[in-house]
C-alpha cells in the first residue's frame, strides 16, 4: 500500500496522453495524489481523473493554474471561482477528492497521516530581486519578455486579481489546516511550491512571480507535514527543508521528458519510505 503522486500531466499532448493511458497501481490500495494541470479544456480533464480513479483505490486532486484557464473552444466557459467549483463538482460525480473536501487519513505505512489537497494560487511576492511590490516586479518581467499564459486566461471572478483570490484562499486552508488534530502528520498537496527556493532553478527567474507565495513558508513546520507534494516548475526532483522532503512530481511537455533519463511518468513514492519512485509504465518514446 503506496502514497503515490505525479503532477504535470498536460493530456492535450498525445504522447503525454500515451502516458497516462499506462500508469498502473503496483498494490490494489495505492492511492494517487494529482497535484495539477492535468489539462486545460473539461473533457481531457474528466478522460484522465475519470481512467485514474478506476485504477487507484483512491485518487486525490488538487488544482493547477491550467485547469482554471478558459480556453475558447472549450464548452465550459465558466471564468474565475465557477470555473473551480465546476472542477470541484465533476471532481465529486468521479469519487475524486479535492481542496474543498475533508481531508482524507491514510493508514498505509508509516501512517496515520492527513492527506491535505490545497488551492491556493499566488501572489507575486516570489519577486525578482530589487523590487518591493508586485508593480516593480511585474514591469521587471515584462521587460525580460516574461509574462505567464495565466494574465490572459486564468480569471479571478468576482475577486480583483489573482492575488486577492490567493489571499482569500491562503485565510480558509490556514484554518481548516490548523482544525486538525495536533497529533495528526500531514501530507500537503499543492500544485505551487510551498516554499521559494525551488524556483531559483528556472531559466527565467522572473517566472517565479506565478510559481507560489511566501505566505507559505513555514507550512510545512507549522502543519507537521510528513511530506509535501507540488508541481508546476518541470523539474522533477526531491529537496529537503527542515527535514522534509518537498517532492516536484511533474510528467511535463514531451519537448521536457524526452531528454531525461529513463522512461517518463514514473509516480513518486511520497509514503513509506523516500523511494525515487516506481517503475514507469510502458511507453512509445518518439
Amino acid at each position: 500500500m503506496s502514497l503515490l503522486a505525479i503532477s504535470d500531466l498536460h493530456v492535450r499532448y498525445a504522447e503525454n496522453r500515451e502516458i497516462v493511458e499506462g500508469l498502473r497501481p503496483v498494490s490494489d490500495d495505492d492511492w494517487l495524489l494529482v497535484a495539477g494541470d492535468v489539462g486545460e479544456r473539461s473533457a481531457d480533464i474528466e478522460w484522465a481523473l475519470t481512467l485514474l480513479r478506476d485504477r487507484f483505490s483512491t485518487v486525490v486532486w488538487a488544482p493547477g493554474n491550467h485547469e482554471l484557464w478558459t480556453v475558447p473552444g472549450d464548452p465550459v466557459q465558466h471564468r474565475g471561482v465557477p470555473r473551480y467549483e465546476y472542477l470541484v463538482g465533476l471532481c465529486r460525480s468521479l469519487g475524486v477528492l479535492t481542496p474543498e473536501d475533508p481531508y482524507p487519513v491514510w493508514h498505509g505505512p508509516e501512517g496515520p497521516v492527513a492527506v491535505a489537497p490545497l488551492f491556493l494560487l499566488y501572489d507575486y511576492t516570489f519577486r525578482p530581486e530589487g523590487t518591493s511590490t508586485e508593480e516593480q516586479a511585474l514591469a521587471v518581467a515584462h521587460e525580460e519578455g516574461v509574462v505567464c499564459t495565466d494574465e490572459f486566461l486564468l480569471h479571478p471572478d468576482p475577486y480583483p486579481s489573482r492575488a486577492d483570490w490567493c489571499r482569500a484562499r491562503l485565510r480558509s486552508t490556514e484554518e481548516r489546516l490548523a482544525a486538525l488534530p495536533p497529533e495528526l502528520p500531514t501530507v500537503l498537496v499543492n500544485h505551487y511550491p510551498l516554499v521559494r527556493e525551488p524556483t531559483r532553478l528556472l531559466r527565467h527567474p522572473e517566472f517565479a512571480l506565478w510559481c507560489g507565495t511566501e505566505a507559505t513558508a513555514d507550512w510545512h513546520r507549522r502543519f507537521r507535514a510528513r511530506a509535501v507534494v507540488y508541481g508546476h516548475l518541470h523539474i522533477p526532483r526531491v529537496t529537503w527543508y527542515d527535514g522534509v522532503p518537498f517532492r516536484e512530481v511533474s510528467l511535463g511537455y514531451p519537448r521536457e521528458w524526452r531528454p531525461r533519463r529513463g522512461e517518463p511518468g514514473a509516480l513518486s513514492v511520497v509514503l513509506p519510505g523516500t523511494g525515487a519512485g516506481v517503475p514507469a509504465p510502458a511507453a512509445r518514446r518518439p
